[in-house]
């Protein structure tokens, strides 16, 4: 579904990722784990097209050359939708309106407004809140609405950007026990980037490791949940 082929992003002349190359199948969770600094969230925004990729970088999706796309266009053509780091909201606008701002691009309104009710149905928390201010919300109802209006922007694909960042662990579990539910139910595709690598990789099928932006392992998340490698550096043990 999603393939990355030699994706170089630098900034300001400094290489922040050195060449990676991954894919993710329809229907899988992939993680990518790795420390503070890594080139995790640079990944997640290359392929949402918010840093450009250096000259010999390669990503499609479902076939098609990503790279031909502008940001809005990896959204409303492509139906992939990016939750990033510290979820930016419009903390002015409602519960709803964030939820509804996100299918602007949508025309096909009886499907919006059942989507609209999965994700209540899926985060009861939301529909109790509907009418209050997201900047109101609780960290964890937060990510719940991130979560949510990525849903309703887009359907065939999720990245997301440290979504246990903030969280205490019962809502934590809540979210993770959410996007597990979408991902059954709904059959949507999740690469997420996640520091807290146990939850990533109980979460995933496979997973990735980054080190200093070059990947430096890979395996299903039983492979790499027993990896010495990854247990020392990642696992406290």
């Amino acid at each position: 579904m999603l393939k990355v082929e030699n994706l170089r992003v630098s900034y300001d002349g400094i290489a922040a990722l050195h060449g990676i190359s991954f894919h993710v199948e329809e229907g899988e969770i992939v993680c990518i784990v790795g420390a503070n600094g890594a080139g995790k969230s640079t990944t997640l925004r290359a392929i949402s097209r918010l840093v450009p990729a250096e000259p010999g970088s390669r990503i499609t999706f479902r076939g098609e050359d990503l790279l031909r796309y502008p940001p809005e266009k990896v959204v409303s053509q492509l139906g992939i939708s990016h939750v990033p780091e510290g979820r930016r909201l419009f903390g002015n606008l409602t519960v709803l309106e964030n939820l509804k701002l996100a299918t602007f691009a949508r025309k096909d309104r009886r499907q919006i407004e059942r989507d609209l009710e999965r994700v209540f149905s899926i985060f009861p928390r939301l529909k109790e809140r509907i009418n209050q201010k997201a900047g109101t919300l609780s960290g964890g109802e937060q990510q719940m609405l991130a979560v949510g209006r990525a849903f309703m922007s887009a359907r065939r694909m999720m990245l997301l950007d440290e979504p246990s960042m903030g969280l205490a662990p019962l809502l934590m579990m809540s979210v993770f026990e959410a996007l597990g539910e979408l991902n059954r139910e709904e059959g949507t595709t999740i690469l997420l980037v996640e520091q807290n690598a146990r939850m990533a990789l109980k979460f995933a099928h496979r997973g990735y490791v980054l080190e200093n932006g070059r990947l430096v392992l890979t395996g299903s998340s039983a492979e790499l949940l027993d990896n010495p490698e990854v247990k020392k550096a990642y696992l406290g043990g």
